[in-house]
């Protein structure tokens, strides 16, 4: 005798099938999601010079006094400066992203800023520098001048800003030659000068904290006024990384016990710091298609099941005049009715998840229209490929064999 398929049981099947092309769905949209956003990160424009440029740690030796530590650092720029295939060599304070939150910004005001009521300092990034640091890097002087040689521990102190300084404290007026000075309460405890000091340049913003680079508050100092650098910039002519032995070689001939480590371009410390968004990719796009697989093997079963069932059914359509082209539309069509209403569900149950896991983890972003746009398109393209088989099969169907299977 044969199995009788009860119309509950078809049911049940449809609806699991619902289900798996919903868990697909919200899967596949999080993977677009992921995907798009790190191809977004990979093509943001960083304003720095990436490819050329070698970023070597020589990390300081806080116990000692700067004037003990900056001959090895005025050495080192000298004497990797001379090396062939050397275009620029710089000091500057730290490595762009690698080490993002590794220093303190700290409140600053400056001649001529009124600030409003109650309102706080504004606080940037104080950082070190080597004349030539913004040469290295790509980073254009917009107005003034870069540090040079004269800018001494002796001489005036002199700073340049960032763009973002310029317009925050002078509006958009000239900023050069106006006085800045730090007003954090913690300069006293580091031993820096809270005195005015001259602005003489003015350098794009160079966002070294955030991959995908925002305004920036950044002061400079020049080197020999106030040391808190450590890392060597080297915009090299030819692959850079040919040069990371010779300049080790330098340094440990000026001090045997300096530390040299973590030499790397620029673009591969950014690939770094990327390395976590693309793993994440990875493994949520796997998932995805593993739960794009069951699905599409959980549509091709229920309508190779709902097919077995209503061979009758379809001997008696043919009988009647319709044609082996309308039962094939009629399964495809059924095939893609089951991953709409996956789709529906799925975009249901997606925005109740974000709900509810809002709760806990705060503001979830929903995927972009392209990410769902492109997971639902995906899902009805493969439940009407699963439909094929099952459609094929009830359109060659044996009219009279079908009547007597009863």
């Amino acid at each position: 005798g044969s199995v009788r398929i009860t119309s509950g049981t078809n049911q049940r099947l449809r609806m699991f099938a619902v289900t798996q092309i919903a868990a697909s769905f919200l899967l596949l949209a999080g993977a677009g999601a992921l995907l798009a956003t790190l191809i977004a990160l990979q093509q943001t424009a960083t304003g720095v010079n990436m490819r050329n440029v070698l970023a070597v740690h020589v990390p300081l030796n806080f116990e000692r006094p700067p004037e003990q530590t900056l001959p090895l650092y005025r050495e080192a720029l000298r004497q990797i400066g001379e090396l062939p295939g050397v275009e620029q060599v710089a000091v500057g304070t730290i490595v762009p992203w690698r080490e993002a939150g590794q220093f303190f910004d700290a409140q600053f005001s400056a001649e001529g800023y009124a600030k409003a009521d109650g309102e706080d300092d504004p606080r940037a990034s104080f950082r070190t520098i080597s004349p030539g640091f913004f040469r290295s890097l790509g980073v254009p002087i917009i107005a003034g001048r870069d540090f040079n040689a004269d800018d001494r521990s002796d001489s005036e102190k002199v700073v340049i800003i960032s763009e973002s300084v310029a317009r925050r404290m002078f509006n958009n007026q000239d900023a050069v030659n106006r006085k800045l000075m730090w007003t954090d309460p913690v300069m006293k405890f580091i031993g820096i000068s809270t005195g005015g000091r001259r602005i003489v340049g003015i350098a794009a913003d160079l966002d070294d904290e955030n991959i995908v680079p925002g305004p920036k508050l950044t002061v400079y100092h020049p080197m020999e006024q106030e040391f808190g650098g450590g890392r060597i910039f080297v915009h090299a002519q030819v692959d850079p990384y040919t040069l990371v032995t010779p300049i080790t070689k330098i340094i440990r001939s000026i001090n045997a016990e300096q530390p040299v480590e973590q030499a790397a371009t620029l673009e591969d410390v950014r690939a770094e710091v990327l390395a976590p968004n693309r793993l994440n990719t990875m493994v949520f796009g796997g998932f995805a298609i593993v739960a794009l697989t069951i699905a599409i093997v959980g549509v091709a079963g229920v309508l190779a099941f709902s097919v077995s069932a209503r061979m009758r059914e379809f001997g008696v359509r043919l009988a009647i005049g319709s044609t082996p082209s309308n039962l094939l539309t009629r399964i495809l069509g059924e095939g893609a009715v089951i991953a709409g209403a996956g789709i529906v569900s799925g975009v249901i149950g997606g925005f109740a998840l974000l709900r509810f896991a809002g709760g806990f983890l705060g503001n979830i972003e929903v995927p972009g229209t392209l990410p769902l746009a492109g997971a639902a398109l995906v899902l009805i393209v493969a439940a009407v490929a699963a439909s094929l088989m099952p459609a094929a099969r009830a359109s060659r169907v044996d009219v009279m064999q079908a009547l007597r299977s009863e």
